[in-house]
């Protein structure tokens, strides 16, 4: 696919003698990345990825936290009486006290208030005062055996937040069909759903190919990064129906290529609001789980992060060449992409036998043109040109009848 914009490119290298780069090219946003012609190729990418992230999903699955399979939840003070402790130490002496290391062990806070996290499979009475008492003779923390605290976790608890999560997330999907039902048109809300599809398996994917614990700070967050990738996909789609705007009386370019204008158009702007998105969310997690050391964080750090990019990419590369594809079961789409590509192959033939083409300056093959769009216009239910405006060209009077009032005789 060439737009016209698209056509201009190597004709300004050409002259400049050089090549305009990649940033100039997505500052000016004028068509120069052909997004929408290359879809099939971004198909092929989306697809593997899409199929990698369901497959872990469903065969390796999640590391499901102990709000969700249940348990027993020790905390005790990170602060010993004459060193810090460290998580380390911790699994060690559990694992000596009961035969098994425990499932996660987490440091919380900072300063004095620092806390140990233990989760663990459900542990009896017995086995907790054992594992509370070999901590507090072997690591001496601060308070002694009455600063440990421990807790029975039940598993039903997570999974009403999941049952409430998945209640949540079919009443976004259906008022957001609704929505760009009513604001834009059916095609645009099935891809812009195909596009949340995609985002929540594949952050789903990524969270379970790494192993991180599912916490219900996890479902939360995979809440969250749902507006933000619609956003970018009803930013790019606004732009598309304004460019695309009674497309069906004109031949200047097809609804691919208009489409592609409008992805190309908003692709700096999506850009620099996923990058500014991202980079906090990758400070939480690099600083505040790295650095740090603050385990609870990377629940939420993760998906945030890894469905904002997820977002960023599907609304470019899925959501508006998916829509191409739909608009073109449309007969009208189609018919209307043909008489363009029809007045390209008319102007090509007369270029190449030295005609001025279109851009003649008579009267008459200039109305003929004219009539000929609005019977395409009228037949489309569209407004057709006027012989106005930047989409047509005005017939240069020639003779002596240039620059006089036309029906007024000079006294």
């Amino acid at each position: 696919m060439t737009t016209p914009d698209n056509a201009a490119q190597p004709r300004v290298a050409e002259a400049t003698g050089k090549r305009p780069s990649i940033f100039n090219r997505l500052y000016l946003g004028n068509g120069a990345f052909d997004i929408v012609g290359s879809r099939r190729r971004w198909y092929t990418v989306i697809a593997l990825i899409f199929l990698v992230c369901l497959g872990s999903v469903l065969f390796r699955g999640f590391n499901l936290g102990i709000d969700f399979v249940g348990g027993t939840k020790i905390q005790m003070p990170a602060t010993g009486v004459s060193k810090q402790i460290t998580s380390d130490e911790v699994k060690s002496v559990f694992a000596e006290s009961i035969g098994h290391e425990p499932s996660t062990v987490q440091v919380a806070g900072t300063g004095a208030s620092q806390q140990v996290l233990i989760r663990s499979e459900t542990l009896n009475v017995e086995q907790v005062t054992k594992v509370k008492t070999a901590l507090a003779d072997k690591l001496r923390p601060q308070g002694g055996v009455q600063a440990i605290s421990d807790s029975a976790v039940s598993g039903s608890w997570g999974g009403e937040i999941t049952t409430q999560a998945i209640i949540a997330l079919i009443v976004f999907l259906v008022l957001v069909t609704i929505f760009l039902a009513g604001y834009f048109e059916r095609w645009m809300a099935v891809s812009a759903l195909v596009a949340l599809i995609f985002d929540t398996t594949v952050t789903a994917g990524v969270y379970s190919i790494v192993g991180f614990e599912m916490t219900p700070g996890t479902i939360i967050g995979l809440l969250t990064i749902l507006g933000f990738s619609l956003y970018d996909t009803v930013v790019v789609f606004d732009k598309v129906k304004e460019n695309t705007r009674g497309i069906l009386g004109l031949t200047r370019r097809t609804y691919a290529e208009a489409s592609n204008l409008a992805l190309n158009q908003t692709l700096m702007r999506s850009l620099n609001t996923s990058l500014i998105a991202v980079l906090p969310v990758l400070g939480l997690l690099v600083i505040g789980v790295g650095v740090l050391g603050v385990g609870t964080l990377k629940d939420l750090a993760l998906v945030q992060m890894t469905g904002m990019i997820a977002g960023a990419f599907s609304s470019i590369f899925l959501a508006t060449p998916l829509l191409v594809d739909l608009k073109l079961t449309e007969p009208r789409i189609r018919q209307q992409a043909e008489r363009v590509a029809s007045r390209r192959a008319n102007q090509a033939r007369k270029a190449a036998a030295g005609e001025t083409g279109v851009e003649s300056s008579d009267d008459e093959a200039l109305s003929a043109e004219l009539r000929k769009e609005a019977a395409y216009a009228a037949a489309a239910g569209v407004p057709a040109r006027t012989g106005k405006g930047p989409e047509s060209r005005k017939a240069r009077p020639t003779g002596k009848s240039a620059g006089r009032p036309s029906g007024k005789k000079r006294r």
